[in-house]
């Protein structure tokens, strides 16, 4: 099943060319009820239907370093610290956006805005401190992320070993277009992928270079106990513009056009825009790294 939340908040499921109305609240709260959720009767065209975000959850764990091919390429980069596989951090769910949606650009902030495509996996019910073997079971569901990251703060902050603000601003955290559920992708760990943009392929992977699968990962972050509809994100594959002979070749731009596909798991698109196009103020500048007179 493709579920989906579309038109200001609602929630359905894509059928071929129609928009199958859900009696629920949120796509979270269909995970919450198990999927015991009627139909309200309504089909919509897919003509007539705008797709959002399809989740927003409670926690959404992130997941650095974990494909073979990208953890090699980052040992060219001269980052501070390694980044090992498995590093585990936060993303900022108010910084999440949908299919379409635009990216916008923060020149006040940054001139390095990069891309990094990786699956997500939606947790489907409550549960903590559980195997790999176990991990199977809270697997509601598969999306597609893009983790847009500016690199020149990323830089700043692997100073200190973690990084966290560089991922997390505003229309940051694009995901969608819809949640897969798990029982339509014979297996997850064997999934093509490949992000382009403005039609040039710029990163082409797979998922079985990973390297902790999806049910330790899953068993890894359970500790911290898990709500249904969290989400876990798997890492990027090889290609980000950061690791290129010159960066600046490839780093996103307004204009662009961005194409974040998984086999099986749907092709999300969207757009970078200039700060001008979402704002009426001037673009915002803040460089806490600036020297201060204390």
């Amino acid at each position: 099943m493709k579920l989906a939340t579309f038109n200001n908040g609602r929630v359905g499921r894509i059928e071929d060319d129609l928009m199958v109305e859900l009696e629920c609240g949120t796509t979270r709260e269909y995970f919450e009820r198990a999927g015991d959720v009627r139909e309200t009767g309504e089909r919509i065209a897919m003509s007539e239907v705008r797709l959002e975000a399809p989740i927003v959850p409670k926690k959404f764990f992130h997941t650095a370093g974990n494909f073979l091919d990208h953890h090699e390429e980052l040992a060219a980069v001269d980052w501070s610290h390694p980044v090992h596989k498995g590093i585990v951090f936060f993303q900022n769910v108010d910084a999440i956006i949908g299919p379409d949606d635009a990216i916008v650009y923060p020149e006040g902030l940054t001139n390095e805005v990069d891309y990094e495509l990786e699956l997500a996996i939606i947790i489907g019910k409550q549960g903590r401190w559980f195997s790999a073997e176990e991990a199977v079971d809270h697997i509601a569901g598969y999306m597609v992320f893009n983790d847009i990251t500016a690199r020149d703060i990323q830089r700043r902050e692997m100073e200190s070993g973690v990084f966290s603000f560089s991922k997390a601003i505003e229309t940051f955290c694009p995901i969608g277009p819809y949640i897969v559920t798990a029982d339509e992708i014979d297996d997850a760990q064997n999934l093509a992928m490949e992000l382009r943009v403005n039609g040039d392929v710029r990163q082409k992977g797979h998922t079985k270079q990973m390297r902790i699968d999806i049910p330790h990962l899953v068993a890894y972050h359970s500790p911290q106990g898990y709500s249904a509809g969290d989400i876990i994100t798997t890492g990027t594959i090889s290609g980000v513009a950061a690791v290129q002979p010159n960066p600046f070749d490839y780093y996103l731009r307004p204009g662009d056009q961005i194409e974040a596909e998984i086999e099986a798991v749907g092709i999300l698109r969207n757009h970078v825009v200039r700060w001008s196009a979402a704002h009426d103020t001037e673009p915002y500048t803040m460089d806490l790294y600036a020297p201060t007179d204390s």
